[in-house]
Parts: structure tokens; C-alpha cells; sequence
């Protein structure tokens, strides 16, 4: 996987095809979810995670600094316009990347979250590709819609996936991590639990795991004994990502600072309101490039406006306070005091500062 390269035209081609023959860009998932009993649901082969030892981000001499970027969403509630909106922009997210000179040789990853304890399909998992494989990836994703309605979703499986069900060539070979954005409106469960490893992972994947393909047992299906705390997952997963969580306006819990607090929490200042969804895709791209040192947050801005997109109030105002913080600018007494995720930390007796110079490495951190 990872070979290639995205062709713009063959993207048109695609879409322009989908629309003649009255196909949606999601035509697996409409397929699944109007012909099949619920009972039924399961995800595309190709996005399945049961039973994967490891989805991997190569070099190649085609692509031999290779940069693993995954980007993983929640499904459920609101959430569901998400990956419409990926669809709709990637060429945009993949050409800023290239065109721009964020990333030389991106490979990106797509995927999606739900609630292990009432979906049908709670995590899809794609693979990691530098060309128009992407595209099929996000169109081959169920959009189930579920969750369970009490502000949590399976964000720790899914972390927990990504951290130890996935192989990177920039961080074994260079010591570089990759990226991965997590899209959503509502918290982790504290705690990755073990039986759903196993029904959903398969029956031996652990931590590192190398399980092979096997048949998906029934939903009762048990195995392991210890629970693994979602800080346990993160400090394993940021030792081989910058992971970030946008909250993007319009979903349910925007702007709640008990979900905003826990994010804070795990992730400090890489955590990302955003006010407009369809800001997502350039988001995305300005904080790699801002990240990767290749532009300012200026320079990102100029960038929209030489590609002609209308995103750019609305990343200033997602990726202001991340670029004061990565720029050495100490933020202001005002603005550490002003942000209602960290009161609510406090008042919730956490000796909490994140804007106090932590940067999420985890050397800095655990």
C-alpha cells in the first residue's frame, strides 16, 4: 500500500461518473444500510479491522520519506456529515499538502468511529495511500449513525488501534511521527476494554499484536482480562503520533467543557475548535504545515487565499492560539484564564496548565 500518486483528474472522473450513473460517493454504505437487516451491518472488507496485525505507511523509491497522516472520525449522531464533507474536499486537503510543499510524499489513512457498546460497526479502518485509493477508501465507509447517547464513543478502541495495530516507516526509520486527527463531538470511555478488543480486533490483539485474519466470532465473543487506561493508550500512541481532536461546530456538544476538558486532558493544546465543517480539510493541511515548519500561520493563510478557498477566517481562528503556543509566543494571563475547558479542569481539582509550555511530547508529559 502507499504506492501511486493522486491523480486530480481521476477524481473529477470519478465523481463525474458517480453522478451520471446516479451513484452517491458512499454507495457502500447505501447499499448496506437500505438492503441489509441491521443485524447484518459489517464494514468494507477493505476498512475491516478484525483480525489486521498492522496497517502500514511505507518508503518506496517512489515515495522514500514517506509521512503517515490518518484521519479518523466519528460516525455517530450529528457527526455523520463528516466524512461527506472529507469527500467532497480531499482533493483540496491532498493538493494544499503537495502543492504547497507542506508534505512531500503524504499517505493518508481514513477511518471511522462508533460505539463499541450499541453499533453494529463501531470502528473501520483503512489503509494508509498516496493515491486515489483514498477516495474509494472514505466512499466504502458505513455511516452507520448510531452511538450511544451518554457522551462517550469508542475513541480509545480506535487509539487504541492506531497505536499498536499500525507500522510507520517515518517514525521506525526516522524517528518522525506521523499525524492523526480525530473528528468528533463527545468523550473516550475511560478504559479500552478487553472483550471488545477481542470481538472486534480479534482473539490475539494485544498491544503490538499480530493477529492473523480469522473469522469474526458472534457479538458475545470474549477474550483478555485487563483493561488498559485511555491514558495508558495515549502515552503509547503519542510516542508515534502528533494526534489531534477537532471539535468541529454543529455537533452536539460543542463548546461543552466537560468534553472539551477531557480532551484537554489527554491531548493539551492540540485540541481544535472549529466553527465551520467545511474548514476541515484546510484545517487539517495549515496544522501539518504549521507542525512541520514548512509555513507560519500567515503564510497557511496566504496560501488558502492563492487556492482560492474561503476557509481561511475560520482556520485563523482554530489555529491562532496552536501557533502562538508553537511559535514561542507564552500565551496571555487573559487567554490561559479565559479558556472554559481548563476552569472546568480546575474545578474539578486537576493541577492542570496546559498552556504553560506543554508541547505533547510525551517526554514532556508521563
Amino acid at each position: 500500500m502507499g504506492s501511486g500518486r493522486w491523480d486530480y483528474n481521476a477524481y473529477e472522473a470519478a465523481e463525474a461518473y458517480r453522478k451520471a450513473s446516479g451513484r452517491s460517493a458512499f454507495d457502500y454504505n447505501d447499499r448496506v444500510l437500505s438492503r441489509t437487516p441491521r443485524n447484518q451491518w459489517r464494514a468494507h472488507p477493505d476498512l475491516e479491522p478484525y483480525g489486521v496485525g498492522v496497517r502500514e505507511s511505507r518508503d518506496s523509491a517512489e515515495h522514500p520519506t514517506s509521512l503517515a497522516i490518518s484521519v479518523l472520525f466519528d460516525v455517530t449522531g450529528s457527526m455523520g456529515g463528516v466524512p461527506r464533507v472529507l469527500q467532497t474536499k480531499l482533493g483540496d486537503l491532498h493538493g494544499l499538502l503537495l502543492r504547497k510543499g507542506y508534505v512531500d510524499h503524504p499517505q493518508i489513512m481514513f477511518g471511522a468511529i462508533g460505539d463499541a457498546y450499541s453499533d453494529r460497526v463501531p470502528l473501520q479502518v483503512g489503509q494508509f495511500e498516496s493515491d486515489n485509493r483514498m477516495d474509494d477508501q472514505l466512499g466504502d465507509i458505513v455511516l452507520e449513525g448510531g452511538g450511544g447517547g451518554q457522551m462517550r464513543e469508542s475513541y480509545e478502541l480506535a487509539m487504541y488501534f492506531m497505536a499498536h495495530h499500525t507500522a510507520l516507516d517515518c517514525h521506525d526509520k526516522r524517528g518522525k511521527r506521523g499525524y492523526l486527527f480525530i473528528i468528533g463531538d463527545e468523550m473516550p470511555y475511560p478504559n479500552v476494554n478487553p472483550q471488545q478488543v477481542s470481538r472486534l480486533l480479534g482473539p490475539s490483539a494485544g498491544r503490538g499484536g499480530q493477529a492473523g485474519r480469522a473469522e469474526r466470532p458472534g457479538r458475545g465473543g470474549r477474550g483478555g482480562s485487563a483493561t488498559v487506561p485511555i491514558e495508558d493508550v495515549v502515552r503509547d500512541l503519542t510516542r508515534k503520533f502528533d494526534v489531534y481532536y477537532i471539535l468541529p461546530e454543529g455537533s452536539s456538544y460543542v463548546g461543552n467543557d466537560e468534553v472539551l476538558g477531557a480532551w484537554r486532558a489527554l491531548l493539551g493544546q492540540n485540541v481544535i475548535q472549529l466553527d465551520d465543517l467545511d474548514a476541515v480539510c484546510e484545517t487539517i493541511a495549515l496544522t501539518i504545515g504549521l507542525a512541520e515548519d514548512r509555513i507560519d500561520l500567515d503564510g497557511g493563510l496566504e496560501d488558502l487565499r492563492d487556492v482560492g478557498s474561503r476557509a481561511g477566517g475560520s482556520v485563523e481562528r482554530a489555529l491562532g492560539g496552536l501557533d502562538t503556543r508553537r511559535s514561542g509566543r507564552r500565551p496571555s494571563r487573559h487567554h490561559t484564564t479565559a479558556d472554559p475547558a481548563v476552569r472546568y479542569l480546575r474545578s474539578q481539582g486537576a493541577d492542570y496548565s496546559y498552556d504553560s509550555g506543554y508541547d505533547n511530547r510525551p517526554e514532556s508529559r508521563w
